[in-house]
């Protein structure tokens, strides 16, 4: 990735994607501290404005024109930041979302080594895949439900978190020919 100008490291997408990384200590802190369900709700807040800035800051960049290389590394690692600060959280508070956590790793893990290999050979994915921004997208809005609403009985919890794990390990399915088609193409 070639060194981006000043002006395009602080385009609004960027400062978007900049903004949802600030956020996650401000989350962590929050999470960690609460104690009441006002406090679980401010924390939501915080994972919604995160998933917000996220829905927005693509399409801002590609209808402005302000699509960069910078962006399309920051975006995603925002994303990766957030969720997993997000489920290991959550997992400290419900150690049966451990399992996700580890899923989250094993996929987060598999999609960084193939990208760094890929890249090795001049290739890499350039932009998410359609199947992983819908993982994105349910692992938003699941723990902004477990957040708003810490009351949930435990088997509805415990379902969301299902719907995660099955979503995310179909998303690492799906990426996995991916990964085998351009791994074959670069041979060549």
């Amino acid at each position: 990735m070639e060194r981006p100008r000043l002006k395009e490291a602080l385009n609004i997408p960027n400062c978007m994607c900049y903004f949802r990384i600030l956020l996650i200590p401000l989350f962590v802190w929050r999470f960690a501290t609460a104690e009441t369900a006002a406090d679980y709700y401010l924390a939501g807040g915080i994972v919604a404005l995160s998933g917000l800035t996220d829905l927005f800051d693509g399409k801002i960049a590609r209808r402005f024109q302000m699509v960069t290389e910078l962006g399309k590394f920051l975006d995603p690692l925002a994303d990766k930041l957030t969720l997993g600060a997000l489920l290991l959280c959550m997992a400290l508070r419900r150690p049966a979302l451990w399992p996700l956590m580890a899923l989250f790793a094993v996929k987060e893990g598999f999609m960084a080594v193939m990208g760094m290999l890929l890249l090795r050979r001049g290739r890499k994915l350039d932009g998410a895949m359609w199947f992983g921004k819908v993982c994105t997208a349910t692992l938003y809005l699941a723990a902004a439900v477990l957040l708003l609403f810490p009351g949930l009985p435990g088997g509805v919890q415990n379902g969301i978190a299902l719907l995660c794990a099955a979503v995310m390990a179909a998303t690492l399915g799906l990426y996995v020919p991916v990964f085998r088609r351009m791994w074959r193409e670069s041979a060549r």
